[in-house]
């Protein structure tokens, strides 16, 4: 799939009529710092479009893309660690569990990115597990494996292989987000 059109549309936090479009929304999420939103930058070939940091939860607020005038990209917050404070993090995981599985969004797919050379952490599992019981189309992602040896790779299966930085897995991505 070429990605011909990327925009940024909107940030919310709650409610709001973008919930309502009837275009299917992509979901990116994972625990802060994996690069949900570098993942999304070099899926759409740009370097800016996902406003990014070295900050673990940047991302403070649900931001819609949309991509191909089709479809949503849709960069949520992270999960676990996060440079903010009790409540700012407590309100980001809500704002997560919202959207996921009380906002009636009927979203096509959900992009699950873990730190490839972390692997599948607790919060990951959970994660997992609550998409499984909602019957979620999920892909898992490891991103940077870049920063893999040939022997740590090899060991991870069933993910897509996956680097923001090289582009690596960017194709396989792709085709497994738009097919139907």
């Amino acid at each position: 799939m070429k990605i011909s059109s990327a925009e940024f549309i909107k940030g919310i936090i709650g409610t709001n009529e973008i919930l309502e479009d009837d275009r299917p929304q992509i979901a990116f999420m994972g625990r802060s710092n994996v690069g949900k939103s570098s993942v999304i930058n070099s899926l759409v070939n740009r370097k800016d479009l996902v406003k990014s940091g070295s900050t673990p939860g940047k991302t403070r607020q649900i931001n819609f893309f949309l991509i191909n005038k089709k479809v949503y990209f849709v960069d949520l917050p992270g999960y676990g660690f996060m440079k903010a404070s009790l409540k700012e993090r407590a309100k980001s995981k809500k704002m997560l569990l919202w959207y996921l599985f009380r906002s009636q969004i009927n979203f096509k797919k959900v992009i699950l990115i873990i730190d490839a050379k972390i692997g599948i952490t607790k919060f990951d599992q959970e994660m997992l597990d609550l998409l499984d019981q909602n019957e979620s189309s999920v892909i898992l992602v490891a991103n940077k494996v870049d920063k893999l040896k040939k022997n740590q790779i090899d060991k991870l299966s069933n993910i897509i292989l996956y680097s923001a930085k090289t582009h690596h897995g960017r194709e396989e991505l792709l085709d497994k987000i738009f097919e139907k």
